[in-house]
C-alpha cells in the first residue's frame, strides 16, 4: 500500500481552528483525510487516525490523551520558550526567540517533544504585534505543509528540549498593553520603561 493510498483512508479529528481560520484543514482535505472539526470540548476521540489541534483554547485532560490516537499541536513559539498564552508579544518583551513548533501534546502545556521547528526573526521597528503573528501563523501552517508526508502517516520523531524555556499566563498580559495593531519596539520600549 502507497503512501497515497494511507494518506485517503486518514480520519481527523481537528481542534481549534475553522476552516475560515487556517488554510489546513482544506489542504488536508484535498490531500483526500476526512476532517471531523471542534473548537470545543464536546468531542469524541474514539475513531480518529490522529488529532491535529491548532488554536486550541482547551487543556486536553490526560486521560483523554493517554486513551487517544496521537496528537499534535501548533504553536506559534520555538518551544520551549513562551509557552502558553500571547507567545508572539512575549517573545519580543522577554527577548526570547520567535518561531513555530509543531511538538506532541503531554499532560503539560506545551511541554511535549517537538517534531519539527522554524525559527523566524521579525524587524520589531517596522512591524505591529498582527503583522508578526501573522506571520507566525502562515509560518506554522507552511512548516506542516512541507512535513505533512511525516506527521500523516505518523512517521514521527520527536525530540526533547535542550532548555527549561518560559510560560505564561493570559493574565500575564500587562493591563496597559496598547494592543496587536501597535508597533513592536515602541510598545515594548514603552512597557519596559515603566517596569
Amino acid at each position: 500500500m502507497n503512501k497515497k493510498i494511507i494518506q485517503s483512508f486518514k480520519k481527523i479529528l481537528f481542534l481549534g481552528y475553522d476552516k475560515n481560520e487556517t488554510v489546513l484543514i482544506k489542504f488536508l482535505e484535498n490531500k483526500g483525510c476526512k476532517i471531523t472539526h471542534s473548537s470545543d470540548m464536546n468531542f469524541d476521540f474514539h475513531d480518529f487516525d490522529l488529532i491535529i489541534s491548532f488554536g486550541f483554547r482547551y487543556i486536553i485532560k490526560k486521560d483523554v490523551i493517554e486513551k487517544a490516537p496521537p496528537i499534535i499541536n501548533l504553536h506559534i513559539s520555538l518551544l520551549p520558550f513562551n509557552r502558553g498564552a500571547h507567545p508572539n508579544f512575549w517573545a519580543h518583551f522577554d527577548e526570547t526567540p520567535s518561531g513555530v513548533t509543531i511538538h506532541m501534546i503531554d499532560k503539560g502545556i506545551d511541554t511535549g517533544d517537538y517534531l519539527f521547528q522554524e525559527e523566524l526573526f521579525f524587524e520589531v521597528q517596522s512591524m505591529t504585534f498582527k503583522q508578526s503573528h501573522d506571520v507566525l501563523i502562515r509560518s506554522i501552517e507552511n512548516l506542516f505543509i512541507k512535513n505533512f508526508e511525516s506527521i500523516i502517516n505518523l512517521d514521527l520523531k520527536p525530540h526533547k528540549y535542550l532548555e527549561n524555556g518560559t510560560h505564561h499566563l493570559s493574565k500575564d498580559l500587562p493591563k496597559d498593553f496598547s494592543g496587536w495593531d501597535s508597533n513592536i519596539y515602541s510598545e515594548i520600549t514603552r512597557l519596559k520603561s515603566k517596569a
